[in-house]
């Protein structure tokens, strides 16, 4: 059976979109079938894996209203073993559309009911707010993974993602647990950096992966491409960092080996 991970975080900018396409990818490298699920409207992470989200098709606002099914909206990606549900501008509208239905909380849960077994890991990647958006993708998973940025604020905000967490667990969905938090945009050269990995691991303790993804150029060049880092810059230190946790996170380590040029060695070329 798949496990479902929702990766969350009411924050805007803190590495979500970048965790869930990075590490799926890498997951997938290791001869797992994955799924991103992309439910937040700015579809970023459709267009982190090269898909139009401009594009007139199916998506997971069909899904989550109930006229198409998971199998109808899922998309091929370049990345072998990584599937998309895309996402777009439509979804804004699609989540005040949702307040007047019935079951509204557990609408993808319900959806990908009939695909979970198809996949090892199913991602998704949520967007920036508790709404109710948010509330579906920990209605449906089995666990959540929180992405916090090396930065001052890091840690504003975080009561009020886990009272929303407990209060979900409690009357929805007693299963879901907090998978790991995950320690994004380190800079090493900081004092503040390393302070607040402190008091990150403080707070949650053996729930913080071992693995802390650093400030890197390329990571954020590699969207624009339409490619996970592993396929964009694959000896960059984003690269290596996400290979390292998807490791962490399978139990199965595989060094990276890249195909042909890398999309940053063809656009230099």
């Amino acid at each position: 059976m798949g496990k479902i991970i929702a990766v969350v975080n009411q924050k805007g900018g803190v590495g979500k979109t970048t965790t869930t396409v990075n590490t799926a990818s890498a997951i997938a490298a290791r001869g797992k079938k994955v799924l991103i699920v992309d439910i937040d409207p700015q579809g970023n992470a459709t267009i982190g894996l090269g898909l139009d989200k401009e594009a007139d098709t199916e998506n997971v606002y069909h899904l989550l209203l109930g006229s198409e099914t998971a199998k109808a909206v899922i998309k091929n990606t370049n990345v072998p073993g990584l599937d998309i549900i895309p996402s777009n501008i439509d979804l804004a509208g699609g989540e005040v559309e949702l307040v007047n239905e019935d079951n509204r909380e557990s609408r993808l849960r319900d959806g990908l009911a009939e695909i979970k077994n198809d996949y090892d890991y199913i991602y998704i990647d949520s967007p920036p707010s508790l709404g109710l958006l948010t509330i579906n993708s920990l209605v449906a998973a089995d666990a959540c993974m929180i992405p916090m940025q090396c930065e001052f604020y890091a840690l504003d905000g975080l009561a009020q993602l886990l009272r929303t967490v407990t209060a979900i667990k409690e009357s929805l969905n007693e299963k879901l647990t907090i998978d790991g938090v995950v320690i994004t945009m380190f800079d090493s050269r900081t004092s503040l950096s390393l302070q607040v990995v402190e008091e990150i691991k403080k707070k949650f303790k053996d729930k913080v992966y071992d693995t802390v993804i650093p400030r890197n150029v390329s990571l954020s060049e590699a969207p624009s491409f339409g490619e996970p880092i592993d396929r964009y810059e694959g000896s960059s230190r984003g690269a290596a960092a996400y290979d390292r946790l998807a490791a962490e996170i399978t139990g199965i380590k595989h060094p990276l080996q890249m195909a042909g040029k890398n999309k940053k060695e063809q656009s230099n070329g």
